[in-house]
């Protein structure tokens, strides 16, 4: 063989390795290109599960938040409703006749008086001199102090054994400790 017939075999071997080095490393590298694409699907899709469900979290979270931001809302405006029953009540209390009154001093006295306390009158109260002659005064042997009170209405016992708040102010707050929760499911009945 002659030189340049050697050198020809030489560079033809030469192109037919080259040529199947490049289609190997083609191969290779769809299969490369391949498997990151499908990697990167992965991820992706991965991801995209990722972010939903945080996303739904955070938005469970705040719809939570919401809720109970309502709620609170809610319970404050019905805590104004009942306090707004209560202080009707109790102007309706200090502006009681003569009549009602009288008897709703005379039972509370009837009640809670023991004998020789000392009766102490709201400034506010119209009708002192009319219960301090009341029959149940005498019976009890109770006592009417000069001096008056700066309380809501009605009187103050003040006893040897114990005081008694009977202001209308104190009675009405221990009707609302007691009463309070039927009187909230009462009015909002709808809820």
């Amino acid at each position: 063989m002659s030189t340049k017939n050697l050198a020809e075999r030489i560079l033809s071997d030469a192109r037919s390795e080259a040529q199947t080095m490049i289609e190997e490393a083609k191969k290779t590298a769809a299969s490369l290109l391949a498997e990151a694409s499908s990697r990167s699907e992965t991820l992706r899709l991965q991801t995209e599960q990722d972010v939903k469900e945080k996303a739904d979290k955070i938005l469970e979270k705040r719809a939570a938040d919401a809720r109970l931001e309502c709620s609170k809302i809610a319970l404050s405006e019905k805590r104004k409703v009942i306090d707004s029953v209560y202080e009707l009540a109790l102007k309706r209390l200090i502006a009681l006749d003569k009549e009602d009154a009288l008897a709703l001093a005379r039972a509370l006295l009837d009640k809670y008086a023991e004998e020789g306390d000392e009766i102490f009158f709201a400034k506010n109260f119209k009708y002192a001199a009319e219960v301090a002659a009341l029959p149940i005064i005498e019976k009890k042997r109770l006592k009417i102090s000069s001096e008056e009170l700066l309380l809501d209405g009605g009187m103050r016992l003040v006893g040897a054994v114990a005081d008694k708040d009977l202001s209308y102010g104190a009675l009405l707050q221990a009707d609302r400790e007691k009463h309070q929760a039927k009187l909230a499911k009462n009015i909002f009945k709808s809820e």
